[in-house]
């Protein structure tokens, strides 16, 4: 299933890389550099809300486009289990519901170790 290219958005000026997109499924991955990082050294959490957006929107969209609809975020909430402080972060969604005016997704990011780092519920506006 095509995607809408991410080049010269915000999301491609962070790295995200849309590697998978199925009914109800997505991955994505960033590799975590300096410019991602807060002054602690740790990666900054809004690059994993971010992602998480993005996810659940490109993923969202081509299910709704043929009914002349749009994907965008409506709500987000991550939790942060564990810090990523290098290698890349791999993020997995998945579509828990999908309604006429909302689509909820659970995004689980994991390390280069498969260690679930952070948790994300993204809620999508379909519109």
């Amino acid at each position: 299933m095509s995607h809408a290219s991410l080049e010269g958005t915000f999301d491609d000026l962070y790295g995200l890389r849309v590697v998978e997109v199925a009914d109800g499924l997505v991955r994505a991955e960033v590799d975590i550099h300096d410019g991602l990082r807060q002054p602690a050294g740790l990666l900054h959490g809004g690059v994993l809300a971010s992602m998480a957006e993005a996810m659940a929107s490109v993923a969202t969209y081509p299910a709704v486009a043929g009914e002349g609809k749009s994907a965008m975020g409506l709500s987000n909430s991550t939790s942060f289990l564990r810090p990523f402080t290098e290698g890349t972060v791999h993020g997995t969604g998945r579509a828990r519901h999908r309604g006429r005016t909302t689509w909820i997704w659970d995004v689980e990011f994991t390390d280069d170790q498969d260690r679930v780092c952070a948790l994300t519920r993204m809620t999508i506006a379909v519109r």
